[in-house]
């Protein structure tokens, strides 16, 4: 009986973490993400795809799960960025995962899905997140 309550509190709190972070909310974390002085140029020209990268990350719900520094629900960007290789291959991974949501790497509680971002929004927000441990891209 015992376990059948605790798999019951797993799955309620699973499925509040889940509807938190699938929402755009304005919540945000003591650690406010300090703007890149580089800034983000108009759409249609050339802009630093890391700067957008946290603009993007800024605008969105990323900080209803995510901290830059610390673990919150889901895994601090520091330690994304430190777990992962600063490559076009992971840039691509990490922007999947970002699109498409997924568990298991972290934890079991799931990271929702980011459909209506872009395939260029994701990879910016991923060259953004490895960039934070000062590896560059290679």
């Amino acid at each position: 009986m015992e376990i059948k309550m605790k798999l019951k509190l797993q799955v309620m709190a699973g499925l509040v973490i889940l509807s938190a972070c699938s929402g755009k909310t304005e919540t945000r974390n003591a650690e406010e993400y300090v703007a890149n002085d580089a800034g983000i140029e108009a759409k249609g020209t050339a802009a630093d795809p890391i700067a957008v990268g946290e603009a993007l990350v800024k605008s969105n719900d990323c900080n209803t799960c995510h901290h830059k520094t610390n673990t919150v629900i889901g895994p601090a960007h520091l330690k994304v960025a430190e777990k992962y290789e600063f490559t076009e291959a992971n840039v691509k991974l990490l922007a999947a995962k970002i699109m498409k949501g997924g568990s298991g790497v972290w934890g079991q509680i799931p990271m929702a899905a980011h459909v209506d971002l872009t395939e260029e929004e994701a990879e910016s927000m991923a060259r953004y997140v490895l960039s934070l441990d000062g590896e560059k891209e290679h």
